[in-house]
């Protein structure tokens, strides 16, 4: 089993991600090839080009601002990774999140799941971003356009 997790600066670009992963890409690698994992799914949380104000009514959005205390984040992070990886007996479970200023239309959130079958890693797919709004200390601000 593969369990990753890793906060990054900025948005998640292509070249950000294999960054990020890259102490555990040769392991992704043999996991994805060895004929076990029968399905592999992939998330990206996308900064929308509006947010709800505290009415309630949308605004447009320039872009969030995602703060943490790395430390405490981390920790989190690892440990809801693990979690549900092992709840759901999976084969990998890699995960990147932003901090810091992620503009509206970029990538502030990738989860990529491999497991046996299509439904064990949908539903592992679904609780771990439940928990991770509910369980891991990280923030998000709005940075609002000025002319709307």
């Amino acid at each position: 089993m593969i369990v990753f997790a890793t906060l990054v600066e900025g948005s998640i670009t292509r070249d950000a991600e294999a960054c990020a992963i890259a102490p555990i890409a040769a392991h992704v690698e043999r996991c994805t090839r060895a004929g076990t994992s029968g399905a592999t799914v992939r998330f990206e949380g996308i900064v929308r080009d509006t947010e709800p104000r505290g009415d309630g009514v949308p605004r447009a959005l320039k872009a969030l601002r995602y703060s943490s205390y790395d430390p405490m984040a981390q920790q989190a992070l690892d440990a809801l990774a693990l979690d549900i990886a092992r709840a759901h007996q999976l084969n990998a479970l890699i995960t990147v999140h932003s901090r810091g200023e992620v503009a509206v239309g970029e990538i502030s959130f990738v989860l990529t799941i491999a497991a046996c079958h299509r439904a064990q890693s949908l539903r592992a797919m679904g609780e771990f971003i439940d928990r991770l709004k509910q369980d891991v200390p990280l923030w998000k601000q709005p940075v609002w356009r000025e002319c709307e």
